[in-house]
Parts: structure tokens; sequence; C-alpha cells
């Protein structure tokens, strides 16, 4: 039997509906299992709620709490009454530079039963993984506000990229493609503008490709490949970018392939020094909070890059087999969707076909 220990984080808004429903697939899972799966769940009630009761969004010891765990299933972090830096920086980047999480991986493709909106993209056409640098960059922290309040009040944030840096992602990404059918690269840049730190990244990406000649590779500028991944998606396979790049190009890819409901993540320490986190990455979503509403396919995919992370293939295998048995029903469509099942049936539903797949197999 393998068990494992697992966190759970639901974090702000429909945080809370979904990692609930995240453990429950996960729990029918080990059911189905014959006794080969376990895991023992510990919740951590970390977010906005604990920030108003502690001044914190998380104890200041709270990555030893979580250190020793095999993976973190995480939420969302976000509160409309505490400003958006404080969350942000608070949990989620805490967790994920604090345990050096360096590469963030989102996959994206259509699913059965899901009508993107690109007319003439087929489902098997748009089939991407988006490796985001999760340490560095844009989101490096580095930066500073001078003289506030005062008409000469002046702010920074600087872009902060360093060797070592773009070297790991650029061989996490080069490494990724090579394993994909089609091994094919897209190295997003924007150094035509940005000359320093971008046009390293360029350089390496170069030095690094020589390690990997059986990838193809290209390299295009960021406001092109947006306008590729609408007008030509069959070109792209596996992308590497920046930490605020790949940032907004994966919420663009999540919507070419039907909602960001369905989108899932993973936060990746690939030397597995420290536990890896993965969360959907829709958002905390207030909007809809407590009313059913929120689509726990993202989570459920997320289950699925855990469990491959974990080793157990077959057992993700069968998740995201149950998770497509689903969106291919409409009427098991959540509202961004264009349907009206609610969280609990889709989850409900989820973990039949999985008891259901065991009880087929015994037969």
């Amino acid at each position: 039997m393998s068990s494992y220990s697992i966190a759970t984080i639901p974090g702000d808004g429909i945080g809370k509906e979904v990692i609930p429903a995240g453990r429950e697939v996960m729990e029918a899972l080990a059911a189905a299992s014959g006794g080969a799966l376990h895991f023992t769940f510990e919740d951590f009630g970390w977010g906005g709620d604990w920030y108003r009761a502690h001044g914190e969004m998380m104890p200041a010891d709270g990555l030893e709490a979580l250190r020793g765990k095999d993976a973190i299933l995480f939420g969302s972090a976000g509160d409309p009454h505490i400003p958006d830096h404080i969350t942000l920086w608070g949990l989620r980047l805490k967790i994920c530079q604090g345990f050096d999480q360096y590469a963030n991986v989102r996959p994206t493709r259509i699913l059965p039963g899901i009508d993107g909106p690109l007319k003439r993209c087929a489902p098997g056409q748009l089939d991407w993984v988006i490796v985001r640098e999760n340490s560095e960059g844009e989101y490096a922290g580095v930066g500073g506000r001078v003289h506030q309040g005062h008409p000469i009040e002046a702010a920074t944030d600087v872009s902060m990229m360093t060797r070592a840096g773009v070297e790991r992602i650029m061989r996490f990404a080069f490494k990724l493609a090579r394993s994909r059918p089609r091994k094919l690269l897209t190295v997003v840049t924007k150094s035509n503008a940005q000359r320093h730190a971008m046009v390293m990244w360029d350089e390496i990406a170069l030095q690094i490709s020589k390690e990997f000649p059986d990838v193809t590779w290209d390299k295009e500028l960021v406001d092109a490949c947006t306008a590729r991944m609408v007008n030509r998606p069959a070109s792209l396979d596996t992308i590497v970018a920046t930490n605020l790049h790949a940032d907004i190009l994966s919420d663009l890819a999540a919507a070419l392939a039907g909602s960001l409901g369905i989108a899932p993540t993973g936060n990746i320490d690939p030397e597995r020094r420290y536990p890896s986190m993965f969360e959907p990455i829709h958002g905390s979503a207030f909007d809809i909070m407590g009313k059913g509403l929120a689509n726990p396919v993202g989570t459920f995919w997320s289950v699925v890059m855990l469990l491959e992370h974990l080793g157990e293939a077959e057992a993700a295998r069968r998740v995201m087999a149950a998770v497509e048995h689903v969106t291919a029903d409409p009427s098991l469509h959540t509202r961004d969707l264009g349907g009206s099942a609610t969280t609990e049936q889709v989850t409900r539903a989820v973990c039949e076909h999985i008891a259901g797949v065991r009880q087929r197999l015994a037969a």
C-alpha cells in the first residue's frame, strides 16, 4: 500500500468549496483502490479569516508545519476586504518561495464536451503546457515606495532575473518538451524592449537548447504569442515564459479552452527537497461563494497533477478519465461552462465514476 500525507489549504472564497471536493475525490479514489492507496489529510485554515483573527495570512512557523507533507492541495488566496498584495504575498507566494517551487506548470487542453470560443480550433489542436518561472522575475518582490502621501511619491518594482534561475527553468522546460510527443518548445520573450534581463533570458535559452538537440524550439515575443494562441493554436505545444508573462498567457489559455474554472496548476520543486503545491487557477471568486456554483474541475485536474507528481500514474489516469467522462455530459456543466450543475453534483458524478470503474473491474 502507498500512503501519502496531504496538506489541504482551502484559503479564501470558493477555495473553501472546491478543496473539500478535491479531498472527496481523493478519498473515493483510495476507496476504489482496493487498499493500494491511502491518503491522510491535514487541513490548515489559513487565509483571510486567519488574517482577521491573527494579523497574518499564515503563522510565522507555517512552512515548518507543511515541510513533512508529501504534497499540498491549495484553494485560493484573495479577500475583497484585504489588499491583494497582502493575501498573495502572505500566503501563496510565501509557500511558493519558501519551498523554492520554481516551476509553475499549467496544462491546457479542450476537454470532451466543452465548447471553446475558437471557432476554427478542433479540440486536439489546443494541447499546451505553459511553464512559468515561479521564483523571481517580475514577482521577485524587489522594490519600494518613498514619500508616500506627497506629490513627489515614487514607487518601483524591479524585475530581477538570475542566471541560475533562468538556467533551471529553461532546462526544466526543455526536459518537459522532450517528454511530450511533439518535442516542441516556444520560448516567450520581450527582449526587443527589455534589453537587459530579457536579452540574458534569450541567450540562456539558446545555451540550454544545445543540451536538447532532439527538441525543436522557437522564440516568440509575448505580445505576438497572444495572437498566435488565438490564430494558430496548433503551432504551440510547450511554452516557457517569465513569471508575469506566463501568468497572463496561462489565463488566456484557460479561457480559450473554455473556462478558468477547469484549469489546474502545479507549483513544483523539481528537486523534491520540499513538498510541491497544486491548485486551480480560478481565484477566490467571492461573487459566487457559498452558492454551490463553483466549478471543481480545476481542482480535480490539480489532483491529477498531484498524483502524477507522487508517481501514481494509474491513479492519475483514473481521475482524469472520470473528469473527462463528466465534462462530456452537458447536464454536468457548471455555470461558467453555460450549464446549471452545482459543485456537489459534479463532485458526486466524478466520485461515482471512479467507484464504478472499480466495480466494473471487480466484476
